[in-house]
């Protein structure tokens, strides 16, 4: 029997005044799988993207995450129940170090606001997922740069870092691709590969070639709604989906 989904959205929809930016969109996450989001700019992604991370309140539908209805918990409650997220653009500190930049990021799961007399940067425990998501990520001999030096290849995989080092068991994962070069973006699908076995991942993205290489399903969106869902073989011969996206090249 297949496992339950870890992440579980029914009927979700968001409207803003009369416009449908998600309307009725169903999805299901599972540990082990890539689950990638595709379709057009304006097609919903992003907005489906902060619906299930908690940044935007559904107009309708539900999400569960673990079990648990989360439909109306706010982004810090899911993040620290174990759901991850990366953003279109970087959001890492470029003046501090790699190492630091991962630290925050797992202090900020499992603040200590007891231990007023130890200096944060000295807290065992952040500083332990520090290194062991830089490690993740590969990026364990870089820790001591700082994060603005890196290449932007580099800062994208940092992101994924700081994610990993909140103890997530979903990442949500908004263009992780952009802007990257072939080889970044070979480090970058070797490090989802990687991961996927112990999460379970969402990934949004406008790189067909990679998206192919790396899914295990794809969901198609226009215009706020699903269009296809399936695996990635019967998605590249659907007509709907060729017709409203992909293309004869793919």
């Amino acid at each position: 029997m297949a496992e339950p989904a870890l992440l579980r959205a029914a009927g979700l929809g968001r409207r803003f005044g009369g416009l449908a930016a998600v309307d009725q969109v169903s999805i299901d996450l599972h540990v082990g799988e890539i689950h990638a989001v595709i379709g057009t700019n304006g097609a919903g992604k992003s907005t489906l993207v902060n619906m299930l991370s908690g940044e935007l309140a559904p107009s309708a539908g539900s999400v569960t995450f673990r079990g648990h209805d989360v439909t109306h918990w706010a982004q810090p409650r899911r993040a620290r129940a174990g759901l991850g997220r990366s953003y279109q653009r970087t959001t890492i500190f470029n003046e501090f170090s790699v190492l630091e930049n991962c630290r925050l990021a797992a202090q900020a799961r499992a603040p200590r606001p007891w231990a007023f007399w130890q200096r944060a940067s000295r807290d065992s425990a952040s500083l332990a997922a520090a290194k062991a998501a830089l490690e993740a990520a590969g990026l364990d001999a870089f820790a001591a740069r700082t994060a603005g030096t890196l290449s932007h290849g580099a800062k994208r995989q940092l992101e994924i870092a700081m994610c990993l080092a909140t103890a997530p068991r979903a990442l949500l994962l908004d263009e992780p691709l952009a802007g990257m070069g072939g080889e970044e973006s070979g480090r970058m699908l070797a490090l989802l590969t990687a991961l996927k076995p112990g999460h379970a991942i969402l990934l949004v993205e406008h790189d067909m070639d990679a998206v192919f290489r790396v899914a295990d399903r794809i969901t198609v969106m226009v215009n706020g709604r699903v269009i296809a869902s399936d695996v990635p073989e019967r998605i590249r011969v659907d007509p709907a989906v060729r017709e409203a996206y992909l293309g004869d090249e793919h």
